[in-house]
């Protein structure tokens, strides 16, 4: 590295909970030093104390290792308060809808603010320990109305802990033939305005968006996210091993295991090394 001093980032598997299959490739994944951060999904149908007991362990291997939750409103999901509204066929919105909803200003943020209030006390409840932070499934955290609901449970029921905003704050120009990418800054912008007037700290950067219904070559994929990306910014990754519970809630198996392939081969650590990052 000529001794330069490397940039330290997160690497975040989210998704702990999905699945056995994806909580044991987050682990491995842990054990071995390729992630550095994991978000747990406490509405989940693979989270109790079993799998939290395995996660603290592997993260005990790996000193550097944050867990945190994965607040989640978007379906396949029940809520875990009785009064969440609204819903579908007793299930959060799909995200489309979800999204949808919140740009009409048809959310009850007192609604949502209790939902995330409860989903971090399950989390509290679970690891004995609140989040070392706090993020959304499918970004719902950087919603309007969500946002300002997502703040304040934070604010009060995990003070200590920081947010994920998914801006990757890039100039505009680069940003224009990637819609999805464009979304994520221009609603982040807000959240992050609403996270500093909160004294909430949030991470300075951010890449791992990108279309997952193509084959993509996730190792090119995660050379432009590295590129650019701050100190303390962070990726989001999605990897873990295809089990039928997986199959059954989320169409994109194929690209997990991609993902959990790069990130266990000795490609990633180069490529670490030569763009100068460190995730320790």
């Amino acid at each position: 590295m000529n001794g330069a001093v490397p940039r330290r980032i997160w690497l975040c598997a989210d998704d702990y909970g999905l699945s056995p299959g994806v909580n044991r490739g987050i682990r491995e994944l842990i054990e071995r030093g390729r992630l550095n951060a994991t978000s747990v999904m406490v509405v989940g149908p693979a989270i109790g104390r079993d799998e939290v007991s395995a996660l603290n362990d592997a993260a005990a291997k790996s000193p550097h290792c944050a867990i945190g939750l994965h607040a989640t409103l978007t379906a396949p999901f029940h809520p875990l308060t009785m009064h969440y509204r609204p819903l579908l066929d007793g299930l959060f919105l799909p995200l489309g809808k979800m999204l949808r909803t919140s740009l009409l200003r048809q959310l009850d943020p007192e609604i949502i603010r209790s939902e995330l209030t409860a989903q971090i006390a399950a989390f509290t409840n679970l690891f004995g320990r609140a989040p070392d932070y706090i993020d959304g499934h499918q970004h719902v955290q950087i919603f309007p109305q969500v946002r300002d609901a997502f703040v304040a449970a934070v604010k009060a029921s995990a003070p200590n802990a920081w947010v994920r905003q998914s801006g990757r704050i890039q100039p505009l120009s680069q940003r224009l033939n990637m819609p999805k990418a464009l979304l994520l800054d221009t609603l982040s912008a807000s959240f992050r305005k609403r996270a500093a007037r909160a004294g909430v700290t949030f991470n300075p950067g951010f890449a791992g968006a990108y279309d997952f219904t193509g084959q993509a070559d996730f190792a090119a994929l995660m050379a432009d996210f590295l590129d650019g990306l701050p100190e303390g910014g962070l990726v989001m990754c999605h990897p873990g091993h295809v089990d039928d519970i997986l199959i059954s809630l989320d169409p994109f198996t194929g690209q997990r295991a991609r993902e959990y392939a790069f990130l266990a081969g000795d490609d990633f650590l180069r490529l670490l090394d030569a763009n100068k990052v460190t995730l320790a």
